[in-house]
């Protein structure tokens, strides 16, 4: 089935206000760059983002952040966006902030269809409030219940018409199991080929798991911090 698009601006166009969103990427890196700009000149609003961090001050999902498109953040880290910072302080924006493993596994069994999970992180601090808990082998665990969204942007290196997708390196950070745990998935690529294009075993997000695909137009691939080797000195 070919699953083309015509581009950032039609996917996005099936977002709705109060739509759910996972976003793929770590840091900057292996962000879906042409979704998340088509999300803001869009202006839907009141949107729940389920993603590791929320970008930086202008640029990634910090554009939505200063919009005020972003009504929740699920996620990992506030990291170096002030914005973002200023806004869970002054309780503008709802924020939940999730311990990265359970982050990663709560996706995870969104995808696989578990029901929840029983981990031993967050005992006896505040992420244990209100959840249930277990004693399993003498050691004390937490429920932890699957993350689930309406929409997956996922970024690619390399993608097939059919929706079978390749990440590179670092890139595929949250990207495959975000593939797997929405309604529908969309699927933005630099280099879009025709089916057989792609080595089966080399294959990383399966075309099942991908409702929409398009070839981007532009990456900045912009670098969050750049450390520079000292010149005349012993460190780096």
């Amino acid at each position: 089935m070919d699953k083309r698009i015509a581009g950032a601006e039609a996917a996005v166009s099936l977002v709705k206000d109060g739509s759910t969103i996972m976003v793929g990427g770590f840091g900057l890196c292996g962000i879906p760059e042409n979704l998340i700009h088509a999300l803001h000149r869009s202006g839907v609003k009141n949107l729940t983002i389920i993603s590791n961090n929320a970008g930086i001050d202008g640029a990634a999902l910090g554009l939505l952040l200063e919009t005020r498109q972003i009504r929740k953040v699920i996620g990992t880290y506030v990291g170096d966006n002030k914005i973002f910072e200023e806004q869970l302080l002054r309780k503008e924006i709802e924020v939940d902030l999730i311990p990265q493993g359970t982050f990663s596994e709560r996706i995870r069994a969104g995808g696989a269809g578990i029901g929840g999970f029983y981990t031993p992180t967050g005992v006896g601090t505040l992420i244990a409030e209100g959840k249930e808990t277990r004693t399993i082998d003498g050691r004390e665990f937490l429920l932890e219940k699957p993350l689930h969204a309406d929409f997956a942007f996922v970024k690619a290196t390399m993608g097939d018409i059919w929706g079978n997708l390749v990440y590179r390196k670092t890139a595929r950070n949250f990207n495959p199991m975000m593939a797997t745990a929405a309604d529908c998935t969309i699927a933005e690529v630099e280099t879009l080929v025709a089916p057989g294009g792609i080595a089966p075993d080399m294959i990383h997000t399966p075309g099942i798991y991908v409702k929409h695909i398009f070839k981007g137009e532009f990456y900045e691939k912009r670098i969050e911090k750049r450390t520079y080797r000292q010149t005349g000195g012993t460190g780096a």
